[in-house]
């Protein structure tokens, strides 16, 4: 079946396991890439959680309050999420 493909579709592609050129390209050591990873989805599990928890307990944020919030993460009060990507 592979003889019947173009050869960019009949090579294998490599496995997220086995990482790969795109993976080096990021970084040299893929153990550090995946411990980097696995913290910034832990952080941010926490600070969804957090946010929860303080609208259960003292109700939404206020429009003000995000815009404050997003002035201190983002430099201007202009900012959107979007910004940041």
């Amino acid at each position: 079946m592979l003889d019947s493909c173009p050869p960019r579709l009949a090579s294998p592609s490599p496995s997220p396991a086995t990482g790969g050129p795109e993976l080096h390209k990021l970084t040299d050591n893929a153990s550090d890439y995946v411990a980097e990873a696995v913290a910034r989805q832990i952080r941010h599990q926490l600070l969804g959680d957090g946010l929860r928890r303080h609208e259960e307990e003292h109700g939404s944020l206020s429009d003000e309050e995000i815009a404050e919030a997003r002035a201190k993460i983002f430099g201007s009060v202009g900012s959107t999420g979007a910004d940041a990507a």
